[in-house]
């Protein structure tokens, strides 16, 4: 089960992908990863979720930092 942080991890990185318009397949190819597992975490009907080495990558992908994918305080 998905606990409240994973889906604002989720949510976050959906955001950030959408607003620089950057598709699953493009970010899942940055990533080394296959497509089907951004499908998969961007599901609501999978227990994936990324990982602390995939919001560091993000961050190197995004520009941003790792943090930036984090709520301000705990949920």
């Amino acid at each position: 089960m998905l606990t409240n942080i994973d889906i604002y991890v989720i949510n976050k990185v959906r955001e950030m992908r959408n607003t620089k318009n950057i598709s699953q397949v493009t970010l899942a190819n940055e990533l080394g990863i296959s497509p089907g597992f951004i499908g998969k975490i961007e599901s609501n009907k999978y227990r994936s979720h990324y990982n602390i080495n995939h919001l560091n990558s993000l961050a190197k992908i995004f520009k941003c930092s790792p943090k930036d994918f984090l709520p301000e305080g705990p949920l």
